[in-house]
């Protein structure tokens, strides 16, 4: 099996963005020096929104499906690791399959019934179902309801110690970097060619014979099962699980995220997290600095950048170089 299923223009703009940000996050706890700094905790949240944003990007850029409600498999996969902790379960792999297993079930059930639909009534639904588990989660008083869950102590994955802030960030940096290759070979794919052709045209993608529904449900279980890994990542590296991980709100980020880098683009999603999460850190101190009596109203610098990316480049950040995926 090859290990590119094209060939790969290595001299591409989009192509020579994508390695310097990889080599970047590669190299940076080095760089961080220390283990605890701030910035290998930040640049670890970083990668964790990025994983789930690959996940949500896999339908909505590929298959065109607005899921509002995505964020609610990143509280699942949180709260597979909060749980079990409580009652004394700290196996890593345990804490995965849980996960999982949950979102499994879940995308399974949401994906049959929103994917009856499309358009508005797709949002309204996968947006109803992740109101229905935040709402479930506040109600579990037993584990912190709307207070949230803390959790004493990180998975154990045995030969893998993640308790260490760097060998966290490159647990994540490995995860992204396998749901980017997985991403790009089921795109590339028989799979993905239909989900993208049903994405530009359901009703011809059916009329040639292409199950159409059964293509979009699995695409759809696929990215809750990633985005549900992200919450476990989510939960070590604050040890903490909350209701709030499964807002809308989130839900929302995510969505800008995969627009900001470049919608329908492999890497787009970790270049709109960077992007993003950098701002969201940045502008807070940069307006403290230049005007201190605005130092509230750094938002609306973020919303300018984001406006402005939308009027001008139509395709994402990412998504507007030339070349590569």
């Amino acid at each position: 099996m090859k290990l590119f299923p094209v060939a790969v223009e290595w001299r591409a703009p989009r192509t020579l963005v994508a390695i310097v940000l990889v080599v970047g996050l590669f190299l940076l706890p080095l760089l961080a020096g220390d283990d605890n700094s701030f910035y290998v905790k930040f640049a670890t949240r970083v990668l964790i929104y990025a994983l789930a944003a690959i996940g949500l990007n896999f339908i909505l850029g590929f298959g065109g499906l607005v899921s509002f409600g995505h964020a609610m498999y990143v509280m699942l996969g949180a709260y597979a690791v909060g749980i079990p902790v409580q009652h004394g379960i700290t196996s890593g792999y345990l804490h995965v399959a849980i996960a999982l297993a949950s979102a499994l079930l879940v995308s399974a059930l949401v994906g049959a019934v929103a994917l009856r639909t499309s358009g508005i009534a797709f949002i309204m639904i996968t947006l109803a179902f992740a109101q229905m588990l935040f709402f479930g989660a506040v109600s579990l008083k037993e584990y912190g309801g709307d207070d949230g869950l803390t959790i004493a102590t990180r998975s154990d994955f045995a030969f893998f110690d993640i308790t260490n802030a760097t060998a966290l960030y490159y647990f994540a940096f490995v995860a992204v970097l396998l749901a980017l290759y997985l991403s790009w070979r089921a795109v590339l794919s028989p799979f993905g060619l239909v989900l993208r052709g049903s994405k530009a045209n359901a009703r011809r993608a059916a009329a040639l014979g292409h199950p159409v529904f059964r293509y979009q449900w699995v695409a759809y279980v696929l990215s809750a099962i990633v985005c549900a890994v992200a919450g476990v990542l989510l939960a070590n590296l604050t040890q903490f699980a909350s209701p709030s991980y499964g807002a809308w709100t989130l839900s929302g980020e995510l969505i800008v995220i995969v627009i900001l880098g470049g919608i329908g683009t492999v890497f787009g999603p970790v270049v709109g997290a960077v992007l993003l999460l950098a701002l969201e850190e940045s502008l807070p101190m940069l307006v403290e600095a230049t005007l201190p009596d605005y130092k509230s109203n750094w938002m609306l610098l973020l919303g300018l950048f984001i406006f402005l990316v939308a009027l001008l480049l139509k395709r994402g950040v990412f998504g507007s170089l030339r070349g590569g995926k």
